[in-house]
């Protein structure tokens, strides 16, 4: 099952935030068609977050087709995504764990990280496109 987290300096609303971390666990195989979503009640709980929060977030996934409430039953994926090469997931986890591992060796921060890892991310698909 799925645990959210919220990064409250990221600048992203947090229903979007945990509407993100449902479309990744869904692209990494970790929540599959079927699945059933945390509850409002137990999202509230750990993340001590307004429920109406939760609700707004589970509606747009119902909206974009990815999930399904069930009255008194709970929220359910209803599709899957990403489907195409997860085997090669685990060989790429540990490159990227080993370039990270690289990257704090040579001193760089967190922030210094995600920044190369976006600026990196970014340009290389502008040259897919191009």
């Amino acid at each position: 099952m799925i645990e959210f987290r919220l990064d409250t300096h990221s600048g992203v609303s947090p229903y979007l935030q945990l509407v993100h971390q449902v479309r990744q666990a869904m692209r990494l195989g970790l929540l599959d068609e079927g699945d059933q979503l945390p509850t409002v009640k137990d999202v509230v709980a750990t993340l001590a977050i307004n429920p109406n929060t939760v609700l707004k977030a589970y509606r747009e996934l119902e909206h974009a087709g990815l999930a399904s409430a069930r009255p008194g039953v709970g929220t359910f994926i209803t599709a899957t995504l990403g489907e195409g090469g997860r085997a090669a997931h685990p060989a790429l986890r540990r490159d990227l764990e080993r370039w990270l591992a690289k990257a704090r060796l040579a001193g760089l921060d967190p922030e210094s990280i995600r920044a190369l890892f976006d600026a990196t991310f970014r340009d290389a698909a502008e040259e897919v496109v191009a």
